[in-house]
């Protein structure tokens, strides 16, 4: 998971929720969402490199929409094609290595384009 700055400038590695079941997973989204006072929940969609619906992408649908009857948060969604690789060239760059999980960054990434397109 990531997080903005409360201007909507700078996303930043927050956590990684590792998944031990569903009633879990989203009770731990929304006390993340309860304890930051979020404002819109941007989820990475994992297309397929034509860009299509696969079955990742489909599971990652139905757990949205499950979450979604839990809050009335916005929920939108950025595609998140190749966005673990673009993480993973990232820490090499700075020297992060696997201090930071390329997951996290990767969210990161994903909210980081999700927030300069709103500025745009």
């Amino acid at each position: 998971m990531a997080m903005s700055d409360p201007q909507g400038i700078l996303a930043s590695p927050l956590t990684i929720i590792d998944r031990t079941g569903e009633p879990s997973d989203i009770n731990s989204i929304l006390n993340i969402i309860d304890q930051n006072q979020v404002g819109v929940v941007v989820v990475g969609l994992p297309l397929s490199l034509k860009g299509g619906i696969g079955p990742q992408a489909e599971k990652v649908r139905d757990f949205v929409r499950r979450l979604s009857e839990h809050t009335k948060i916005p929920i939108e969604y950025r595609d998140e094609r190749l966005t673990t690789v673009s993480a993973q060239r990232l820490m090499k760059m700075t020297g992060k290595g696997r201090k930071v999980r390329d997951d996290a960054v990767a969210a990161a990434l994903i909210l980081q384009e999700y927030l300069d397109e709103k500025r745009a």
